[in-house]
């Protein structure tokens, strides 16, 4: 008999074996035109198999993935906005969430990408664990890889510039950025966008991976702050 699977994204061991319920899960995420890599996390959110391509998306290799949460491999501004949604599927409240990451590879590089996750539960309908997909942005790994260093004036910023991309690198809304800098939605929009293409960046998450990668912000400090050598 063929087995009948719920039309909607909730998955249940009552439904998938132990054996199949994370590729079944992988299986239901949208196709999104890039290569995705794929990683299956316990609840806790540390990764327990992933593809070797996912790991060496991060410069790692999949034994030295496997075992360490998944923040390990990411910005440290990702908690600050990923964890919303990671609670909200262990509590029951959605069962797949979209969002954009910056995550860590190898020699300091940073990347930006989309995230997707959905959740698996268990026969009582407790999270059992956590397909992720990561798609890295192409734009950014070409940008990067374009010029890995600043050498000339019209990569400084005005101090205003400085505390924008402060404030996006940290995970600000426009309308948090607005209140902490004096500015209308429009005017925090009108420097965020001379930024994007200051840097030929094609959104906020890949302006924050470029000037990482840049060094226009610092790295292993949070809030992450632009060095006063890149400030006129």
């Amino acid at each position: 008999m063929t087995e009948v699977l719920p039309t909607n994204d909730r998955l249940t061991a009552s439904h998938l074996t132990v054996g199949h319920r994370h590729a079944h899960a992988a299986r239901s995420l949208p196709a999104a035109g890039r290569r995705t890599y794929t990683a299956h996390l316990s609840p806790e959110r540390r990764i327990v198999a992933a593809e070797p391509d996912f790991s060496r998306q991060f410069g790692r290799t999949s034994a030295d993935t496997c075992g360490r949460s998944l923040y390990e491999l990411l910005h440290p501004s990702s908690p600050s906005y990923l964890d919303r949604h990671f609670s909200r599927l262990s509590e029951g409240r959605c069962n797949r969430f979209d969002e954009r990451m910056v995550g860590l590879g190898d020699s300091g590089r940073v990347f930006s990408a989309g995230l997707t996750g959905i959740a698996v539960h268990d026969t009582s309908g407790d999270l059992a664990g956590i397909v992720v997909q990561v798609r890295p942005d192409q734009e950014t790994a070409a940008a990067v890889s374009e010029e890995p260093v600043v050498r000339s004036r019209e990569r400084l910023l005005s101090k205003l510039d400085a505390q924008v991309l402060e404030g996006v690198a940290a995970g600000a809304s426009t309308v948090q950025l607005a209140a902490r800098l004096y500015l209308s939605r429009q005017g925090v929009e009108y420097h965020v966008g001379l930024m994007l293409r200051k840097l030929k960046a094609p959104n906020r998450a890949a302006l924050v991976a470029r000037a990482h990668s840049l060094g226009m912000l610092t790295v292993g400090q949070w809030p992450p702050r632009v060095p006063p050598e890149f400030i006129k």
